[in-house]
């Protein structure tokens, strides 16, 4: 399996992931519940998946490989991996129905964000220059 397939299907992961993010706190949200540890946990594991994903663009691009657009790639990788972190900082980690809706928003924003990615060829095929 080459590096490509394997930053694909981690970068699909990454998708999925989100969306479940994305509907688990919308659940907590709806119930009145506050955020708990495990979806602390959680956010943390989609923070180094991405950037797992945006390592291994790192080293595809050092082995000579490139997309269409490397530069823009590269940004949008650098918002996936910063934004939740950011988030959780900027709420001064709160953990009540605002932050819920706070973090189920970003997180769907997130998977519209890698959706678009892919439709306009950010993701594959990482070619020879």
């Amino acid at each position: 399996m080459t590096l490509n397939a394997i930053h694909t299907i981690l970068f699909n992961m990454h998708i999925l992931y989100s969306l479940a993010l994305a509907i688990w706190a919308a659940v907590m949200a709806g119930r009145n519940q506050s955020i708990s540890g495990n979806y602390w946990g959680a956010v943390a594991t989609s923070t180094i998946l991405a950037g797992v994903v945006l390592l291994l663009g790192i080293i595809m691009s050092l082995q000579g490989l490139r997309l269409a657009r490397t530069t823009v790639y590269f940004l949008y990788m650098a918002w996936l991996v910063i934004i939740m972190p950011g988030l959780y900082s900027m709420l001064r980690g709160r953990d009540d129905r605002s932050a819920a809706i706070a973090f189920s928003l970003l997180s769907f924003f997130n998977v519209f964000t890698s959706i678009s990615m892919f439709q306009r060829g950010l993701i594959t095929p990482w070619l020879p220059q």
